[in-house]
């Protein structure tokens, strides 16, 4: 592993800048110091609702500022790959502005008409007549993309069925499996590199997650942050066969370029 000083940072958002729209302590105040100090970063969600746009409004209310450029979401990774794979195609979508709106930004016709591909991603309303029609698509052909793989995401409420348990119902139905792009794929980490032109090897991963954000991390070679302000426990963290660099209570805690 690299000594260098850390150039560059790739930050998970809930459980470790907000909770619930919240923002944690120190947040804000890590990301002046990121910016004081000259460090490139990106802010990275598997969250697919919200525009970059929306999210920096969201972000703003909570006491964060952070540019629309600085935040990659797992709808804008998706549209990136699908631009990739078939450019000009069509896609069938299960979702909302976040995704339609990426789609739509990379030329994509939006179709329930023998459309390349079914797309599902996170929204607050899925519709059993989208599923339905999501499934039939797929029988008939259509490539099966979803926007990340959580199970399940956090309201005020409690638990919230996400796209990936979504994805396992439509799976189920069609006894198809999909391709996930966002974390922990390592293409939705490459691709935030590449956009602000990032090395691994001077590169940090901070996540809350160690089956998403930290096994990412590692599998792409970044030097990786657990905080422990999200969904896991030291408890928890010692029941995987991988272990981060670092530990830290909160982004609060750390030292801008220095590793731990």
């Amino acid at each position: 592993m690299s000594d260098e000083p850390l150039e560059h940072y790739l930050i998970d958002m809930d459980g470790v800048l907000v909770h619930e729209e919240n923002a944690l302590p120190g947040a804000g105040d890590f990301i002046r110091r990121l910016g004081e100090a000259g460090k490139q970063f990106l802010v990275l969600t598997n969250n697919s609702i919200y525009t970059p746009r929306d999210l920096r409004a969201r972000l703003q209310a909570s006491g964060i500022d952070i540019p629309a450029e600085h935040l990659w979401t797992s709808a804008l990774a998706t549209a990136q790959f699908l631009d990739d794979q078939r450019p000009g195609g069509s896609a069938f979508v299960v979702g909302e502005a976040g995704l339609t709106t990426a789609l739509h930004d990379v030329g994509y016709i939006l179709t329930d008409r023998d459309p390349d591909y079914v797309v599902i991603g996170e929204t607050r309303t899925y519709s059993f007549e989208a599923i339905t029609r999501a499934i039939r698509l797929i029988e008939g052909g259509a490539r099966y993309i979803v926007t990340n793989p959580d199970a399940t995401g956090p309201s005020p409420e409690g638990t919230l069925p996400a796209a990936g348990s979504v994805a396992a119902l439509i799976t189920h139905a069609t006894r198809k499996d999909p391709y996930f792009v966002g974390k922990p794929n390592p293409l939705m980490i490459r691709a935030g590199l590449n956009t602000i032109g990032a090395h691994s090897e001077t590169t940090a991963m901070i996540g809350d997650r160690m089956d998403t954000d930290m096994v990412a991390g590692m599998e792409a070679g970044l030097h990786t942050i657990l905080v422990l302000s999200g969904v896991t426990d030291p408890a928890e963290m010692d029941r995987y066969p991988y272990r981060p660099n670092q530990v830290v209570s909160s982004v609060a805690e750390l030292e801008v370029g220095v590793r731990g």
